[in-house]
């Protein structure tokens, strides 16, 4: 059986009678568009994690909040799981569909409500692209500072759900950190809102907590998010080292020394290959790693900054340091590591990317270990960090048409989790849980801790019925992978435990 997809999920759900929920469907709301037909089905069948395939029971496209409220309504009378989804490019298979439920997507919520210069704020639907709010923004010399590599595509409530972050997320913070206010409705349709429109909101931080929530507490409507000045000047170096290890020693020399760039982000020789092929960046095609050190502020500054961390990577061994001369250079610079992605995709039938995150310390130890690990299991590794808050996107090279080699690269990919946590770091940074890495929860956390995930989820949605079987594994499952010792009881929810 794959690590990643377990069809125990599906086969502990109940059956549905998919002609009856149809039906009950299309009388409660007769304009929504319902998807039944399995060749209309089929484009829905994962989510950026494209290795592994459900095809769901209906596709839901709700236009109206009060549509989304029907779809819940009915589908919780019914004891059918809904599992929300917005654009699709998701990297841990959070919005991978059960054949047994509905799969609501909200990508038709597209507006930007309100813009509000003053307040720096702006009100979004769900379905508006990340990259559109800040092109909404600009005019008013403002923008939205987490930005994922799939920026141009990704949408703000899958943002929401993922807790997502970017290459600039080291110097303004993830989503969570630049939210302020979500709406959102529970699995009996009751609309709640997280959060305000002031800096700090009465009670417990709600906020907080859903924010990275994956789908499991309730279905984003509405975000407001904080929006930031442009820096008035940001500058670009790369620097060039001759060793892996060297520019993961460099990270943390630059960090010590009292700077906090805008942008941090480390490639090896694979992806710098990778990427100067296909986008044509201008990186050193002789170098093993190179650094790529934003720095924004008031020009005189990042003038200040820049001279400074030249000189800390030169003294941690850079070979080459090289300013953007211009706008274009820099984002040229950007643009090679934005598409490393695709970029590893054109050399490899597949490949498998990963999200962990360790302390910056253990930078060299973790790249060291990872080349270990490559050469153990016979599998290339192209390796992207957002490095300067240690989080690290290993991509593992394979052909899936090759006996055994996805089973492999499964593998690789979870000793590598593994390698985090044991520096101290954890499973993901900004791709979510989801259905990749849920064993690897076994791991991180506790038999006490996991029954306290389930216990904020019962508080939620008591019935399981949010995006069943992720982010948080069973105990029968933690013992059954081998990671964690039970020493407790079960859960005070047993019904969750059939997932």
């Amino acid at each position: 059986m794959n690590i990643l997809y377990d069809e125990r999920i599906d086969g502990a759900l109940p059956d549905v009678d998919k002609a009856g929920l149809l039906a009950a469907l299309q009388q409660a709301e007769p304009q929504l568009n319902i998807l039944h037909e399995a060749e209309r089905l089929r484009p829905y069948e994962c989510d950026g994690l494209s290795m592994y395939r459900t095809q769901p029971l209906l596709v839901v496209l709700p236009e109206h909040i009060h549509q989304v409220a029907s779809v819940l309504r009915i589908c919780k009378e019914r004891k059918v799981p809904v599992v929300a989804r917005g654009a699709g490019t998701g990297l841990s298979g959070g919005a991978l569909p059960l054949e047994k439920g509905v799969l609501l997507v909200m990508a038709k919520f597209k507006r930007i409500l309100e813009v509000n210069p003053e307040g720096r704020f702006a009100r979004v639907q769900p379905g508006v692209r990340n990259l559109a709010i800040s092109q909404a923004a600009a005019p008013h010399e403002l923008y939205y500072a987490p930005d994922p590599s799939s920026q141009i595509a990704c949408s703000i409530g899958g943002n929401v759900a993922e807790n997502a972050g970017g290459v600039h997320c080291l110097k303004y913070g993830l989503t969570v950190h630049n939210v302020l206010k979500v709406e959102m409705l529970t699995i009996d349709a009751e609309p709640v809102t997280l959060g305000s429109d002031a800096l700090d909101a009465p009670g417990f931080d709600l906020l907080a907590l859903f924010t990275g929530s994956e789908g499991m507490l309730g279905v984003v409507t509405e975000v407001t998010v904080r929006l930031l000045p442009k820096p008035v000047v940001a500058k670009v170096l790369m620097a060039s080292f001759d060793d892996v290890e060297k520019a993961g020693r460099a990270v943390g020399d630059i960090i010590a020394a009292g700077i906090i760039p805008g942008g941090l982000e480390m490639m090896d020789k694979l992806s710098i290959h990778a990427a100067e092929d296909f986008i044509h960046a201008g990186y050193p095609l002789d170098a093993e790693a190179i650094l790529l050190c934003e720095l924004d502020g008031v020009e005189s500054d990042v003038d200040e900054d820049c001279a400074l961390v030249r000189e800390v990577l030169i003294k941690a061994g850079a070979t080459n340091v090289q300013q953007a001369k211009d706008e274009a250079e820099r984002a040229k610079f950007w643009a090679g590591r934005k598409n490393a992605f695709p970029a590893v995709g054109r050399i490899s039938p597949d490949y498998y990317c990963m999200d962990g995150t360790i302390p910056r310390r253990h930078l060299p130890k973790v790249l060291h270990g990872i080349t270990a690990l490559s050469e153990h299991y016979g599998l290339r590794v192209a390796n992207v960090f957002h490095a300067g808050d240690g989080n690290m996107h290993p991509l593992i090279l394979f052909d899936a048409n090759t006996p055994g080699e996805l089973e492999r690269a499964e593998t690789l990919g979870g000793k590598i989790l593994e390698l985090c946590v044991e520096v101290g770091g954890s499973i993901t940074g900004e791709h979510g849980v989801g259905r990749e890495k849920i064993n690897q929860m076994c791991s991180q956390f506790n038999s006490d801790e996991i029954t306290f995930f389930h216990a904020v989820k019962a508080a939620f949605d008591e019935e399981g019925l949010l995006n069943p079987g992720k982010n948080i594994p069973t105990l029968h499952r933690c013992a059954e992978f081998g990671a964690m010792h039970i020493h407790h009881g079960q859960l005070p929810h047993p019904e969750l435990e059939r997932f």
